[in-house]
């Protein structure tokens, strides 16, 4: 089948590769604009436009695709049958999904109603949650409310954080998508109970800050979620420490300030949280340097129990 993909993070990948590999022909790809990135802030291409431009895919980058008319005419240049959208990163007008003879197919990382929106995989880990699945919708130019085609659950393991998960459902969600338009001419679509549904709003910079006065369980699910983007972290002595990774602790810490440090070694920083708990610190970043185990970096910085992270 012809197809024009729409994705951007490297979570989109595996879809779009599924899709060359079972013989369907991706004629066009639109992603998001290249980004500044790294210390030097130089723009990146986006991993699904430096996948595509390897292989030799046409690949466009609308700014805003819902006011692009040249965006629509190669769209529409392109002919497709169907469009599939991967984490594609902007709400897609409807006139686009209306091009083909197939409407647009949309591989989202939640159990549709639940988690619409730019972060469901982070929300799941944020809140706990013990599944979460992908979910096949037909799209409209409303935000994941299109009809549900087709859907797989798996559980969320006990230490998984958002990156592992979004990868395990990357590679579920390409598979159940091959399924989808294997069959798409005899699926049942079934509507959505908008009822139950739930947000999964953009994760901003300063939603990773750690609040110490939060309980461990809280502090450890954070630092799950967040800490591969867009950085979980807190502050020592003014300077800011990215939290790598940790894990909450089952002893108590004695009734402590939070963020007091109730010990140093080679385990890690050992931080006192609300409710008596605490967090092993592992491994961490200080601003402008590499990621290191929490044990190295307390050898080169002076920091004692007693101290407080800020």
């Amino acid at each position: 089948m012809k197809t024009v993909f729409f994705g951007s993070p490297a979570a989109a990948l595996p879809s779009l590769r599924a899709l060359l590999e079972a013989g369907h022909v991706v004629a066009l790809v639109v992603t998001q604009p290249d980004k500044p990135a790294g210390r030097g802030r130089k723009l990146q291409p986006s991993a699904v436009k430096a996948f595509a431009l390897e292989r030799g895919i046409s690949v466009i980058e609308p700014a805003k695709i819902r006011t692009d008319e040249p965006a629509l005419d190669s769209i529409r240049a392109a002919a497709p049958d169907i469009n599939v959208v991967v984490a594609y990163g902007q709400i897609i007008p409807n006139a686009i999904h209306a091009l083909p003879r197939h409407r647009s197919l949309n591989v989202h990382f939640s159990l549709l109603p639940k988690y619409r929106g730019a972060a469901p995989v982070q929300w799941a880990v944020l809140n706990g949650d013990a599944e979460s699945g992908v979910t096949i919708i037909e799209l409209d130019d409303r935000m994941d409310e299109g009809d549900i085609l087709a859907v797989k659950r798996v559980p969320v393991g006990p230490r998984e954080t958002a990156r592992e998960l979004e990868e395990r459902l990357a590679g579920l969600g390409a598979s159940l998508l091959l399924e989808t338009i294997e069959h798409i001419d005899g699926v049942s679509r079934i509507a959505q109970d908008h009822s139950l549904a739930s947000l999964a709003p953009k994760i901003k910079k300063e939603d990773g800050r750690i609040r110490w006065e939060l309980n461990a369980v809280t502090v450890d699910r954070k630092v799950r979620a967040l800490a591969d983007r867009p950085g979980a972290y807190t502050f020592f002595k003014g300077r800011r420490i990215g939290i790598l990774r940790g894990r909450k602790l089952e002893t108590a810490n004695a009734g402590l300030a939070p963020g007091t440090v109730l010990s140093v070694g080679k385990e890690g920083l050992r931080i006192a949280c609300s409710g008596g708990t605490a967090f092993l610190v592992e491994e961490l970043q200080p601003e402008g340097k590499s990621p290191m185990t929490a044990h190295v970096f307390s050898l080169g910085t002076k920091i004692d129990p007693g101290d407080l992270m800020e």
